[in-house]
């Protein structure tokens, strides 16, 4: 079959053949529809201590259908989604999910497409555990099926700020998490979700997301913009950048008892001053990945229409286009979500 390797520090990816995978028992192997390029993906091929190993097919976001089976419930043809976490060797020895029920945050899983040992979805075929994955309803094409992954981050965020009902929320970065975020803010009841991002491209896709408005912080003042436009300073800020000197931004534009939710990976030390956040009484939630309810949830709100995310796809490629593409996401670009199609030429 066809991947896409992770081949060497400062070199693009690069299209291999490989054998198919082959199944354990309580396995199935999916024929890859879409797989979105994360931006995860992207800082884990940076040079440095976290970089992953030569040889990794990256992709931890897709879709596809069935065509091997050796757990029960599922048969060829079946159309499916990944939670793309692997157990440990325990916990699949023990029934093939984690037993604590912690998931991505078990210190034990590995992520699928973060290794040489657990190829990902920038292939045509992908090995996948039968617990850990969804079927696709009726009426959810594969194409919106792939963002379910980075909509469970946007879901999992919300679900830590709490009550969003009636609020005012601020999302700072338009990328795809911060459009996942979006829109389950919008779905949660948040009375204004305001997106402040630098550049226009995406500020028009998240203005078609549902975004209450849409700023540029280069353009003033970013607090006095946002109480213009809602009343007041956010009650809620999600940060889903990752730039140093964010979180103490947000502790400045918060309001008195807010809550800021840390979506964002920021991959260096940063600097904060807490006096500022006790004065107010801030709550500081981080937050990484998900839990399966996420995944639920968005699979449900996708097929009974309440989720619109087709703005969140900016671009399609195929396997030749990814390479290329992918060096593109390391700077600041305007993309949404680039999903590659395997069967496009």
């Amino acid at each position: 079959m066809k991947a896409l390797i992770f081949a060497e520090s400062g070199q693009p990816l690069r299209v291999e053949q490989r054998d198919l995978p082959q199944p354990e028992p309580g396995d199935l192997i999916v024929k890859v529809a879409y797989c979105g390029i994360c931006g995860s993906d992207v800082h884990a091929t940076d040079p440095g201590p976290f970089q992953i190993g030569t040889g990794t097919v990256l992709g931890h976001e897709f879709s596809g259908e069935v065509v091997e089976s050796r757990a029960d419930g599922f048969a060829p043809g079946d159309r499916v989604i990944g939670i793309p976490v692997r157990p440990c060797d325990p916990c699949r020895a023990a029934g093939g999910e984690c037993q604590d029920r912690m998931g991505i945050h078990c210190p034990n899983a590995r992520v699928v497409g973060m290794s040489p040992g657990i190829p990902g979805g920038y292939a045509e075929y992908v090995r996948i555990g039968a617990r850990q994955v969804l079927r696709i309803p009726d009426g959810v094409d594969d194409r919106a099926a792939a963002l379910v992954e980075p909509l469970a981050v946007g879901a999992h965020a919300a679900r830590a700020a709490g009550s969003l009902l009636g609020k005012r929320v601020l999302v700072i970065g338009a990328g795809p998490i911060g459009n996942a975020t979006l829109v389950f803010a919008k779905a949660a009841g948040a009375r204004d979700v305001v997106v402040s991002e630098l550049d226009g491209i995406r500020r028009d896709r998240a203005q078609r997301l549902g975004a209450t408005a849409v700023v540029d912080p280069a353009a003033g003042p970013l607090g006095e913009t946002f109480a213009a436009l809602t009343g007041g300073p956010p009650e809620v800020i999600f940060e889903c950048v990752g730039a140093t000197g964010l979180i103490q931004q947000c502790i400045e534009l918060a309001a008195p008892k807010a809550t800021i939710v840390i979506v964002g990976v920021c991959r260096v030390e940063d600097r904060m001053f807490p006096r500022r956040a006790i004065t107010k009484e801030l709550r500081l939630q981080f937050v990484l990945g998900y839990v399966p309810e996420d995944f639920s949830l968005s699979l449900d709100l996708l097929r009974s229409g309440r989720l619109d995310v087709d703005a969140m796809v900016s671009s399609v490629v195929s396997f030749s286009e990814l390479p290329e593409v992918f060096e593109a996401l390391r700077l600041p670009n305007p993309h949404g979500k680039v999903l590659l199609d395997p069967t496009r030429q």
